[in-house]
């Protein structure tokens, strides 16, 4: 067995509260939603407001789930860390 000491486990930041999970969301969806506007704007200007919906939804909730929130918890958790350490 070695002798060298155990490094303590770092410790996991707790789960957001309301308020800071609604800013997460917000800061993940409504930059989300702005890029696929610019990009397919002309585009989704003809199509009918609930298949336009739809298509946005559908684009964005993965790219939001998947892409942006992950990297969100973990910049939190980041944060959080930091905090803790000063």
């Amino acid at each position: 067995m070695s002798n060298a000491p155990i490094a303590p486990r770092p410790t996991q930041a707790s789960p957001p509260n309301k308020h800071q999970l609604a800013l997460m969301i917000w800061l993940a969806v409504f930059p989300t939603l702005t890029l696929i506007n610019l990009a397919f704007g002309d585009w989704l200007g003809t199509l009918h407001p609930v298949l336009r919906t739809f298509v946005l939804a559908t684009v964005a909730v993965p790219i939001v789930i998947y892409g942006i929130m992950p990297q969100l918890h973990r910049l939190r958790g980041q944060l959080l860390a930091r905090g803790v350490d000063k």
